[in-house]
């Protein structure tokens, strides 16, 4: 009679308990990373970074764009035009290094500059690098440095992204792991205060001692305490999960008692979990991480400095050349001698002895490319190591889960078992309080453990730098 109304009792919690479901809304997992990534402010600002990185990007590429240059000088004294000069210039940088440009000049005056045309004059000219900067030069080294920059904060993003959604992964699983604890002393009380009740008929009727009552009661009180205990941590968890929502005005929102995790996790078969090598997830760590990813554009953009610290090693020999033509039509002209009539033409040498600025700078620049290789080489161990670890980590915790599961199972037979004989009066409440609590023990192991191994396998995946 006493096992009947027990399982009625069940019957009874598990079906309020489902209605009241009904009113809740449940966040699953896939759903609050997405929540994350579209809203979180870190996920905002690394892609701020790339943003940043297209903006300088496109400010070093104005450095190839053509230029005018406008210039007008004039002097009236006492009477006299001493000089009128007017320029008007067109310069065109190129990717090769050479510099092209032409322009239109009108000088006139009494007093104007013996070397300047009078009237009205036009120009078209060359600018080349003939030894330093003739291969690479600071506006072709920013460029490449540029576009190497903007690949780079793709992985920088990707980086803040993994560390980002990883935080995120353990707040979650703490959260679910907290709401399930609060659900299974739920129902433990709710058998409890049944048991509780039935025992109190039971002394009345004379079939139970008066201390039976005290130790139901006992147990009912402890298993309340563990219950305020873990809503209180599960509140904790909720605010913590609270700090990765937000929403699309940037203002955050916090978790209502109404919103649960996803409970189907609790069901699922970790015994049949499969995962990929030891060696594929080290390979990927090495081929994909984003942190080691930064350092290889890194390490090229080290290069495009040290192949412009070589230019200061060479003299600096430039030659220019200008074609001149009176008036303003210099298309009429280009087909005559260049360098027999109308022109001006110049060369110029710079050589430092000995030079040791350049040296210094070359030097430093190929220590800078030393240092970073080191640093990646660390870096690329440590990230081995982790992904070894967390490997283990998820490895051994699905052998603890399995090992676990099946410890639950005998725990809930014996429970079982001591219930029917305690209804046929051939054990104590004692015994009986005894098993249960083993029960629940064993049932927030299992809880506890299948976390971790979600955490764990999160974990492996961060350390891999797939978490995007």
């Amino acid at each position: 009679m006493l096992k009947q109304l027990l399982c009625t009792g069940v019957l009874f919690f598990l079906t309020c308990n489902l209605r009241a479901q009904d009113s809740v809304r449940v966040l699953t997992e896939e759903k609050f990373l997405e929540l994350v990534k579209q809203y979180h402010p870190v996920a905002k600002q690394a892609g701020l970074l790339v943003d940043a990185a297209k903006a300088r990007l496109l400010s070093i590429r104005g450095s190839f764009d053509p230029v005018v240059f406008l210039e007008n000088n004039q002097k009236t004294f006492d009477g006299k035009s001493y000089y009128n000069y007017s320029n008007a210039e067109l310069a065109v940088p190129t990717w090769f290094g050479v510099e092209l440009y032409g322009g239109l000049e009108n000088n006139f005056g009494d007093f104007i500059n013996p070397e300047l045309t009078q009237s009205r004059s036009s120009y078209a000219g060359i600018s080349v690098p003939l030894l330093k900067d003739l291969i690479l030069d600071k506006r072709r080294a920013a460029l490449q440095q540029g576009k190497l920059f903007t690949q780079q904060s793709l992985f920088e993003r990707s980086a803040v992204m993994n560390d980002l959604l990883f935080d995120a992964y353990k707040a979650y699983w703490d959260w679910a792991k907290d709401y399930q604890v609060v659900r299974v002393l739920d129902t433990t009380i709710a058998l409890n205060e049944l048991r509780y009740r039935l025992v109190q008929i039971s002394f009345q009727q004379g079939d139970r001692a008066a201390v039976d009552t005290t130790e139901a009661l006992a147990q009912l009180q402890n298993f309340q305490q563990q219950r305020e205990e873990a809503w209180l941590k599960f509140r904790k968890s909720s605010l913590e999960l609270s700090t990765f929502l937000w929403l699309e005005n940037n203002k955050p929102v916090y978790l209502s008692e109404a919103v649960i995790p996803d409970t189907l996790w609790m069901n699922q078969s970790f015994a049949n979990f499969k995962t990929e090598q030891l060696s594929n997830w080290i390979t990927q760590t090495i081929s994909n991480h984003p942190k080691l990813k930064q350092f290889d554009f890194k390490l090229q953009s080290l290069e495009v400095e040290r192949r412009l610290k070589f230019q200061n090693l060479l003299p600096q020999l430039d030659v220019k050349y200008n074609f001149l033509q009176k008036g303003y039509n210099i298309a009429n002209s280009l087909n005559t001698n260049f360098f027999q009539n109308n022109y001006r033409f110049g060369v110029s040498a710079v050589i430092p002895i000995p030079n040791r600025s350049g040296i210094g700078d070359y030097r430093s620049a190929r220590i800078k490319i030393k240092s970073t290789e080191l640093d990646r080489s660390f870096t690329e161990l440590n990230l081995e190591n982790k992904v070894r670890y967390h490997y283990n980590e998820v490895v051994n915790l699905q052998k603890q889960v399995t090992i676990y599961e099946n410890a639950y199972r005998n725990y809930q037979r014996l429970f079982t078992a001591e219930q029917l004989k305690f209804s046929l009066g051939e054990t104590t409440l004692f015994l009986l309080n005894s098993r249960e609590t083993k029960v629940l023990e064993a049932q927030q192991k299992l809880l506890e453990l299948k976390t971790k191994f979600n955490q764990a396998f999160a974990a492996l995946n961060w350390a891999t730098g797939l978490l995007r």
